[in-house]
């Protein structure tokens, strides 16, 4: 994955993402939204055929747009590492009844 700042102010930034899509983004973007700093997150791909995503934030008063990206992305990573410890519990409990 290779990110390449596009924009960056005060409280905006805009970024692309080389090797995404829509999976990765909505989830990122859906991240950003539910922090009370961000004024405004969205994602656009520009052409189908090539998987280069644009992300774009906005934050309120003197937060700064790097900081919560990152912020947020770390939820992510923390809501799939639950997620990955309670599928495999599952998955150990499902291999065991069928034993």
């Amino acid at each position: 994955m290779k990110v390449k700042i596009l924009n960056k102010t005060k409280n905006e930034l805009k970024i692309e993402i080389d090797g995404e899509g829509h999976t990765f983004c909505n989830v990122v973007q859906k991240a950003l939204l539910k922090n009370k700093s961000v004024d405004l997150a969205g994602y656009d791909v520009p052409h189908p055929l090539t998987a280069s995503p644009v992300i774009y934030l906005r934050t309120k008063r003197q937060t700064k747009p790097e900081i919560v990206l990152r912020d947020s992305v770390r939820t992510v990573y923390k809501d799939t590492e639950v997620f990955r410890v309670a599928f495999n519990k599952a998955l150990k409990e499902w291999q065991s009844q069928q034993s």
